[in-house]
């Protein structure tokens, strides 16, 4: 059964960080490209990062330069260092691996003063 559990979220004053980590079973982890997406209340769910099996990165517009991928093929973690946070960055984050249609319940990241 495939199953991704994210963790790491809660509340941070514009300008700091958070590290959030996802844990995968199921699948052959270190042959997946994996991702973090995040949805906004109101707006559609986005991609913020990718990773491939090889640790090739790709990030979203918005946090290019703020947010960084990794993973660790050994534990089956994926993880995403946010600094810089704005209110804008404000979501439930989710991660899941390519061409899976199963999805995590989720951590709520909220940047609040």
């Amino acid at each position: 059964q495939v199953q991704f559990v994210e963790s790491g979220g809660g509340l941070v004053q514009p300008g700091g960080s958070l590290r959030l980590s996802c844990a995968a079973s199921g699948i052959a982890f270190r042959a997946y490209t994996m991702g973090w997406y995040r949805q906004a209340p109101g707006k559609q769910r986005e991609l913020v990062a990718t990773i491939t099996p090889s640790s090739n990165t790709n990030y979203g517009d918005s946090v290019k330069g703020r947010f960084t991928i990794s993973r660790d093929n050994a534990k089956n973690m994926v993880y995403l260092q946010m600094n810089s946070l704005n209110v804008e960055d404000t979501a439930v984050h989710y991660c899941t691996a390519s061409n899976s249609s199963v999805w995590g319940q989720g951590t709520q990241v909220t940047v609040s003063s």
